[in-house]
């Protein structure tokens, strides 16, 4: 059982078995390499690792001033890896099972009101073509919560915009449908009917929703641009990125009331626990409910 062989495996078990992204894939791969160099330092070889080693190894890592969010998620790594090695290559134990990730505090995500994101929008230039289509990004990130890898690759072939949905394919080529409000339809139709067409389509994009000046898919440096020219352009203090987009639309349903649930299955969360940062965003909303229900209030 060689360290290649075993990657080689591994990769593949992470693309055919776990549907997993690219660069959750790099990820993963990532954190064994680290392994496999703190075993070729202290001459180790892969079937002699126990809890002690890795216990040592964590301990050297965090050595180099490596955040708990990073430590937690090479530990997370680690014990997908070795739940591998049980599985495909018959090892008896996980070493890493009876482990604790470290305490995580976790960090409350930066979000944008309406005014500001009204501001925001209301700064495009939008006459131009790509004024227009910079609309349409916004109304469609706001509008629905997508993750900007989900916005570059959104298709043409899924949108359905008469019933008012779109589908998506999030993390681990996870498809869902979300819905899409009237605001986003207007702005996505007058792009698609009016601007897109002028544009000069290269071969393999003619399904992708949101294209460059030359015809192919934006980049999602490009959609963080947009934003951080909007943003100084409006003088907005915030740290801002796609992202806070989707954390604004998390938010802003939260606090006007939507089951938690359902806001879980727009974003595309695996667990409730990451959707349940969004109940503590707005303690002002959260005042509001307890004054409003609690019988005591």
């Amino acid at each position: 059982m060689t360290w290649d062989l075993v990657k080689k495996d591994f990769k593949r078990y992470l693309q055919l078995e776990r549907n997993l992204a690219n660069h959750s894939i790099a990820a993963y791969l990532n954190d064994v390499q680290k392994l496999e160099a703190y075993c070729s330092f202290k001459r180790k070889e892969l079937d002699q690792i126990d809890t002690l080693f890795i216990q040592q190894f964590l301990v050297f890592i965090n050595d180099f001033s490596i955040s708990p969010f990073t430590q937690a998620r090479l530990l997370s790594g680690l014990r997908t890896f070795f739940a591998f090695l049980q599985i495909e290559y018959d090892r008896k134990d996980n070493p890493t099972e009876l482990l604790e990730s470290p305490r995580l505090n976790r960090k409350i995500p930066s979000v944008l009101n309406l005014e500001e994101i009204d501001a925001l929008i209301a700064a495009i230039d939008v006459s131009t073509l790509e004024g227009m289509r910079n609309k349409a990004i916004l109304e469609v990130l706001y509008g629905c919560g997508l993750r900007v890898s989900e916005l570059v690759t959104l298709k043409i072939s899924n949108l359905y915009l008469d019933v008012e949905f779109i589908k998506v394919e999030g993390k681990g080529n996870k498809e869902r449908l979300i819905p899409i409000g009237q605001q986003a339809i207007k702005y996505l139709k007058i792009y698609l009917e009016e601007i897109r067409p002028h544009i000069p389509i290269q071969t393999g994009y003619e399904d992708i929703v949101f294209l460059n000046r030359r015809g192919r898919q934006l980049t999602r440096v490009m959609v963080f641009l947009i934003i951080k020219d909007l943003a100084k352009k409006i003088g907005l203090t915030k740290t801002i990125s796609p992202h806070t987009f989707r954390h604004s639309f998390a938010s802003h349903l939260v606090e006007g009331g939507a089951d938690l649930r359902a806001v879980q299955d727009m974003l595309g969360h695996e667990s409730i626990t990451t959707t349940e940062i969004y109940t503590h965003i707005d303690k002002d909303y959260l005042q509001s409910v307890i004054t409003q229900y609690h019988p005591r209030s």
